[in-house]
């Protein structure tokens, strides 16, 4: 053999022969590596979907919340008014006394109110004529009625606000019967 030429190696001698392991324990190092990269990808991306879930949950608590602490605040306007349209009958005032001044104010921040709410998801519903929904009405009471049909609703006694799962609390009713 001339000095260019090398003379043939056994198997174990072969170029590569030891770096064989050597890449299976390194590609199998490296597929672990990224599956555990893939996993804590996974994780994160499952974390912030919770998070974000989490925080919308916590928002329409809290939302919940500050409109049903509302709520007593509206009653006693519409109690204020109805007992200054009772009183309002009785004297004979002029029209644009300022006791009707009092009255239209605490009639524009119940407007006012009820508009917040609204707007916070929250329609007010006090409606007379329609059918009673026990998911959006309480009946207080029953009465006889002849000219509706049995079941419908024929005078709210408390309006209630919101609407299916986003409901404060039901309308309170009086809902008419048949004659027995």
């Amino acid at each position: 053999m001339n000095g260019d030429e090398e003379a043939p190696r056994p198997a174990d001698q072969q170029p590569g022969a030891e770096a064989r392991p050597e890449r299976a324990e390194t590609d199998a190092k490296i597929a672990e590596l990224e599956d555990r990269w893939l996993r804590a990808v996974a994780d994160l991306d499952n974390l912030r979907k919770r998070i974000a879930r989490d925080a919308e949950r916590l928002r329409n608590e809290e939302r919940d919340s500050v409109a049903t602490a509302w709520l007593p605040i509206l009653d006693n306007l519409e109690l204020a008014l109805s007992h200054a349209a009772v009183g309002d009958g009785d004297a004979d005032t002029a029209a644009d006394s300022p006791a009707d001044a009092v009255i239209d104010g605490v009639r524009a921040v119940r407007d006012q109110a009820v508009g917040v709410l609204s707007r916070l998801g929250y329609a007010r519903h006090d409606e007379t004529g329609v059918p009673f929904d026990p998911a959006r009405h309480e009946a207080m009471a029953t009465v006889v009625r002849d000219d509706v049909a049995p079941g419908t609703v024929v005078q709210v006694l408390r309006p209630g606000y919101g609407d299916g799962q986003r409901q404060l609390r039901p309308a309170v009713v009086i809902v008419a019967k048949k004659a027995e």
